[in-house]
């Protein structure tokens, strides 16, 4: 049987051998244990940190403006165009320029003769104030010899202003004998031809329309030569004085830019395009842009001084834009920042940055504040 008293008894003898062994050896690692504790955190020291891979770019203060996008016209302004007319009937004896022609101040435009009634108007003008001045110095006469009342020479005094008004006014027409030569008031281009040679037209009637749109600087006294439409969220930011950068719509005309200013800010929207007018002056004149071009303009809204990042160095988690700087120690540091201004890829904002440490603009989507980085594709440290 596997249990006799022949096996209890050898089993009991063979014990002490085997503790006189194992005793030792426990002792030992015991010992071992007492001198030399092992710790988890020593080993977690040993274990290499978790680090981000990211690249920045060092931050500076400087002027920066919020573009408005806006779509028009050269010369579309009413403010920018002149009729030409005449205060009197004439006929057009030879029309001297054509539509879309350039015209100097002080060209020719057209040659008029003024209706004879007209003539006859400003002659007749001119003979009453002969008439009345004689009749006064004739009852000044009379006066004197006591034949003539007080009355009578204040009648013939007022006779002769009268006449004197009559004639000034015929004079401020223009109207003359023979033909009269009409010239351009000021640098403009022929938008439209109203009337054509050998017309008679009544006083008032358009001979021609005239936009000055070859303003040669932005003076505050120019004229508005460029209409502009901006959306209506856009137009409380604009303002009259703000730069306008003018580019034409067409291929050929894509690549030249003429700068200017705003003029006017319309305080409603138009019930045709929706839009808000703005009127702006360029100083158009040896460019192509000609009136009728169709253009685009950027209008530099809400300028101001303010740290320049690239857009994709902020951040928003909802409530707030942010951006990590990195610390000497090579550690994430978040930043609150408010973005003051958005311009193409780069944002004007402000906050508390540090000119001398560097924003990441590339893996900062997986950073936290005050984790270990490497740039430039150095090792974590």
């Amino acid at each position: 049987m596997r249990n006799s008293p022949l096996n209890l008894f050898s089993a009991r003898r063979s014990w002490p051998r085997v503790a006189a062994v194992v005793a030792p050896l426990v002792a030992a690692v015991l010992l071992y244990a007492a001198i030399h504790p092992v710790r988890a955190d020593d080993s977690a020291a040993h274990e290499p940190q978790p680090s981000v891979a990211v690249q920045t770019v060092r931050v500076q203060r400087a002027e920066i403006a919020q573009p408005v996008r806006g779509f028009g016209i050269v010369a579309a302004t009413a403010s920018s165009v002149t009729t030409i007319n005449l205060p009197y009937v004439a006929r057009i004896a030879q029309m001297r320029v054509q539509a879309g022609e350039t015209v100097k101040r002080g060209a020719p435009l057209c040659v008029v003769q003024a209706d004879p009634a007209a003539v006859l108007a400003a002659a007749q003008a001119r003979s009453a104030l002969t008439l009345a001045q004689g009749e006064l110095t004739r009852m000044r006469s009379l006066y004197d010899k006591n034949l003539a009342t007080q009355s009578q020479l204040a009648n013939a005094s007022k006779a002769v202003d009268d006449a004197r008004e009559a004639l000034a006014a015929q004079n401020r027409t223009g109207i003359a004998n023979g033909d009269k030569i009409v010239t351009a008031p000021f640098d403009g281009v022929v938008l439209q031809l109203s009337a054509a040679q050998g017309d008679q037209l009544q006083a008032g009637a358009a001979i021609l329309q005239l936009a000055s749109g070859t303003n040669r600087d932005a003076s505050p006294d120019a004229r508005a030569n460029v209409l502009l439409g901006v959306e209506p969220s856009d137009a409380a930011t604009t303002h009259p004085g703000d730069t306008v950068t003018l580019r034409g719509l067409s291929a050929a005309l894509a690549k030249t830019s003429v700068e200017g200013r705003v003029i006017l800010v319309g305080a409603s929207i138009d019930q045709q395009s929706q839009l808000v007018n703005v009127s702006a002056t360029f100083p158009l004149a040896q460019t192509p842009f000609i009136p009728g071009t169709r253009v685009v303009a950027d209008i530099a809204t809400r300028n101001g001084t303010h740290w320049i990042l690239p857009r994709a160095a902020v951040l928003e988690d909802g409530q707030h834009a942010y951006v990590f700087q990195i610390t000497p120690q090579h550690r994430a540091h978040r930043v609150a920042v408010n973005i003051a201004v958005e311009n193409g890829a780069r944002y004007g904002v402000d906050g508390p940055l540090d000119p001398a440490l560097g924003v990441v603009t590339s893996g900062n989507y997986e950073l936290n504040d005050g984790m270990a980085v490497r740039t430039g594709g150095d090792g974590a440290r």
